[in-house]
């Protein structure tokens, strides 16, 4: 069974972005603007190791954690050499977009006594982009937008492309692109703006993971449409690494999660390089790494597939009730870094900006100033 675990509901453009460099825990329109996002995912509760419980960016819903406590914890395993020539990365350090909400708020709020602790923990440091509404006609220069300040700076940006149809299964985070027709031309053109530079691309949180609403007809259909989205993508720039849809540790079983993204493309080096999860989740950084490395396992494909983790609002891990929106007590998780030094975990990003809103806290998907100093205090 699965619990509602993450809500995206994209009010914008794009996410949030800060800039970060270590690996440390970190304290416990036509703009290419961080995107108001706000997802909630199934959280399915903790299943037998064989059942299916666990996901963090499931439909578009987000935290929903689920205490997933008889899942599978496979012992980790050491980083695989890559098969495949990966290019050594051309920046040591993510991309902080200069366009967010917590940014706004800090440059506005010069003398909240909330303003230090916001800045220094969650403003300054780097996050993911989202591209949540189907523009047909602005998207390129948008990612463009994004990817050339990124490639001047010498940095990597972690892009979300975010608009697949029937998108959170008509949930908080609804949208997306008319059909599938409609989806693969806005990838193309996505894919256009990308640049020759090194990025990340968190493929469509959500999409696969909560893809159980769909037929089995439907379902065929998304899982080719993102395989293909991954080939376009890659073959557009081939520094690009593009990372599937894995949900999280609390959602669907290891082998189940791999036997859906195994047909939606994410074991072929021809258009993945690995998996994502905990998207705006809250699972702790241990069970998502074991989980991770487990679907990995079950997916085969090329050895140097590997995985990222979203850890921005993870310090504290999963409320043991379940809770997915805006729980109490969280904290942010490690600081966004490419060099984890745990095998086959390729990064940490944050792919959910702490201090958008779930929508108890404020409005869905917009930044509330009391739940970002709560998560950074």
């Amino acid at each position: 069974m699965v619990a509602a675990a993450s809500v995206v509901v994209a009010v914008g453009t794009a996410t949030g972005v800060l800039t970060a460099l270590g690996d440390e825990d970190g304290g416990g329109a036509d703009a290419a603007r961080p995107q108001v996002t706000h997802l909630v995912r199934p959280d399915t509760p903790p299943a037998a190791p064989p059942a299916s419980p666990s996901p963090s960016a499931a439909p578009s819903r987000s935290p929903s954690p689920s205490p997933a406590t008889g899942k599978p914890a496979p012992a980790p395993s050491p980083g695989r050499t890559s098969e495949k020539e990966k290019p050594p990365p051309a920046a040591t350090r993510l991309y902080r977009h200069p366009d967010s909400q917590v940014l706004d708020w800090v440059r506005a709020h010069p003398g909240d006594p909330r303003q230090d602790v916001i800045a220094s923990r969650i403003a300054d440091r780097p996050a993911a982009v989202w591209f949540a509404d189907h523009t047909p006609a602005t998207i390129t220069a948008r990612v463009r937008e994004v990817t050339s300040a990124g490639a001047a700076q010498g940095r990597v940006p972690v892009l979300v492309p975010y608009a697949i149809p029937d998108r959170d299964c008509g949930g908080h985070s609804e949208g997306g692109a008319p059909d599938l027709d409609a989806y693969d031309a806005w990838i193309d053109r996505f894919a256009a703006g990308l640049g020759s530079g090194e990025v990340i691309v968190v493929l469509e949180p959500d999409s696969v993971a909560q893809s159980e609403c769909l037929s089995a007809g439907e379902r065929a259909d998304r899982f080719a449409s993102l395989a293909r989205a991954g080939r376009v993508l890659k073959d557009a720039d081939p520094r690009a690494r593009v990372y599937y849809d894995a949900g999280h540790s609390g959602w669907h079983a290891p082998a189940k999660q791999a036997g859906w993204l195994k047909q939606a493309g994410a074991a072929s080096a021809a258009s993945s390089d690995g998996v994502f999860s905990n998207v705006s989740n809250f699972h702790a950084t241990a069970d998502e790494i074991a989980y991770d490395r487990a679907v990995l396992d079950a997916l085969g494909g090329p050895a140097g597939l590997g995985a990222v983790i979203d850890t921005s609002r993870n310090g504290n891990g999963a409320p043991p009730d379940g809770e997915w929106c805006d729980p109490a007590g969280r904290r942010i998780g490690r600081a966004p870094t490419l060099s984890t030094g745990m095998g086959r975990v390729d990064a940490y990003l944050w792919v959910k900006l702490p201090g958008e809103s779930d929508g108890c806290k404020g409005e869905p998907g917009t930044f509330t100033p009391s739940y970002a100093y709560d998560l950074a205090r």
